[in-house]
């Protein structure tokens, strides 16, 4: 059966590598503001969390409306999150430090935003190796949707990462925040509503 929908998945391809197309040409042309790394660097920052909650958003689509095309997408959403994760921090130790490593682990060890940042891009690590089916078949289902609740938490730090990084006007990064609050909350109630159903059969079953 044909899937619907097939130009969706090359649209948000498409779409997604936009955004590093715009950055690129501007740095070229010497337009990327007066600041052009930390406008490379807050765009990648920002770039990673909009992927990131976008993934974590499929899943209570199809529970709310029914639709499929969301699981199909919620992959690609979260490696593109994975991406511009990584061009964030290649920005910032390859071309803000210099690849002073030193420098970095200072920054890391000593500037709590950081800190919380590179924790949330090390939990994105084994999401990415694991995004593939060979793997989902590897570590089974059930193991492999325990370790994807991950995303939840790298999320939730890329959040307050972000809060920690602008200091003074907290508005956006807040929005964020509200957005994942709703994610998060939707899918705590639904696992628990699950968990009432399964038991009330299982009840049901020992009658």
């Amino acid at each position: 059966m044909r899937r619907k929908f097939p130009w969706l998945k090359p649209a948000i391809f498409t779409g997604a590598l936009i955004p590093l197309a715009a950055t690129l040409f501007e740095a070229v042309r010497g337009t990327l503001s007066a600041n052009p790394i930390a406008e490379a660097l807050n765009r990648f920052g920002l770039l990673t969390l909009i992927f990131l909650i976008l993934a974590l958003t499929m899943t209570p689509l199809r529970v709310l409306f029914g639709w499929t095309w969301p699981l199909r997408v919620r992959r690609m959403l979260g490696l593109f999150g994975f991406f511009y994760a990584i061009l964030h921090l290649t920005t910032y130790v390859a071309i803000d430090q210099g690849f002073e490593f030193r420098a970095v682990l200072k920054d890391v060890l000593k500037r709590k935003f950081i800190f919380v940042g590179f924790a949330a891009f090390l939990l994105l690590v084994p999401l990415a190796i694991t995004s593939t089916n060979a793997m989902v078949r590897r570590l089974g289902f059930r193991a492999w949707q325990r370790l994807h609740r991950i995303a939840y938490v790298a999320t939730i730090l890329g959040v307050i990462h972000f809060v920690w990084r602008v200091k003074k006007d907290v508005t956006e990064p807040v929005i964020y925040g509200a957005v994942l609050a709703v994610l998060l909350g939707f899918r705590l109630t639904h696992a628990l509503k699950g968990r009432i159903r399964s038991g009330r059969h299982i009840a049901r079953e020992s009658i």
